[in-house]
């Protein structure tokens, strides 16, 4: 694949800033893999998400994040897709996690990162950022509230346990879920939500230029301890860059091969043989390891942007 476009996902077919493209996309995976099918709730879930971020929707102020944007939500809610409807095209019949659970996938995806949206009485909060600690349990306390108007009310309970495999909060291991199939459903969006990340055309550039900013504002690049001694993190834009390839290797592969249970396999299963999202991460760990040995981090300069400052 040549010249893939900014704004395009890993095939370079679907534009990942587009809401109506990446819904449309999410469709024909389902109608294919679900004949019959009723996607209606996909439809109203993708617009209300980017009301939201456009701070259109009620109740919610636009979003100010520049790493977490609308964007980031629409990519992962594609690779969602796409692994969930690898895993069914995998799995045995009692295994698959069907039409309705294959939606909510998506849903919950859309909204993963929606605590870091102000409501309308925090307009007195300095930036969305400011939540990162605890947007995962701000996203569950939206989807309690919101999946029973798509009319998702029965799976509300086990979305808001399900959403938090998307981060740290609470350890995957004590999350409750009765059925073996939320579990899945759980490592995949948590996958998907990692995958979209890193093979982001520009992920590395908006390392350095928008989610360092968002780790200062949430108290997240140092840290001070009860005693009062402050603990530097990430000192600079260019430090987090320095420590990514470590992270990558030693927490978030970790992490998808070990607690998210290694569903990011079945990407390659539904590509029919060949992960781009794996083909993508690897490439761009490869090019920042060279730039950080030959000591020529200046070589990461893609130009990125933010749809929340093109809102």
């Amino acid at each position: 694949m040549q010249g893939r476009l900014t704004e395009n996902d890993v095939t370079n077919r679907v534009n990942v800033e587009n809401a109506d493209d990446v819904r449309r996309a999410v469709e024909e995976i389902y109608a294919a893999r679900y004949p019959g099918a009723d996607l209606t709730p996909l439809r109203r879930a993708f617009d209300d998400v980017q009301a939201m971020y456009r701070g259109a929707y009620p109740g919610i102020l636009r979003c100010d994040t520049l790493y977490h944007d609308l964007r980031h939500s629409l990519d992962a809610a594609l690779a969602t897709a796409r692994l969930i409807e690898g895993h069914d095209r995998a799995q045995p019949e009692p295994e698959r996690l069907g039409a309705r659970r294959a939606m909510l996938g998506v849903i919950v995806t859309l909204l993963h990162d929606s605590g870091m949206l102000r409501r309308a009485a925090e307009s007195e909060v300095s930036n969305g950022a400011v939540f990162t600690k605890v947007h995962i349990a701000r996203s569950a306390e939206f989807l309690r509230d919101y999946l029973p108007r798509l009319g998702f009310a029965a799976e509300a309970e086990a979305a808001a346990r399900i959403v938090h495999y998307t981060g740290y909060e609470i350890d995957i291991d004590k999350l409750a879920l009765e059925d073996p199939r939320d579990r899945v459903l759980g490592c995949i969006i948590g996958t998907a939500d990692l995958l979209a990340q890193m093979a982001d055309r520009t992920y590395l550039e908006k390392c350095r230029d928008f989610l360092y900013p968002e780790f200062v504002i949430a108290g997240i690049a140092k840290l001070v301890r009860p005693d009062g001694e402050e603990v530097v993190i990430y000192g600079s834009p260019n430090d987090l860059l320095l420590k990514t390839p470590d992270y990558y290797e030693k927490i978030l592969r970790k992490r998808m091969d070990e607690a998210l249970g290694g569903v990011g396999r079945y990407a390659k299963v539904h590509f029919g043989g060949e992960d781009f999202y794996a083909r993508e991460i690897e490439g761009k760990m490869r090019f920042l390891r060279a730039a950080i040995d030959d000591g020529k981090l200046e070589q990461v300069r893609r130009v990125c942007y933010s749809l929340t400052e093109r809102a």
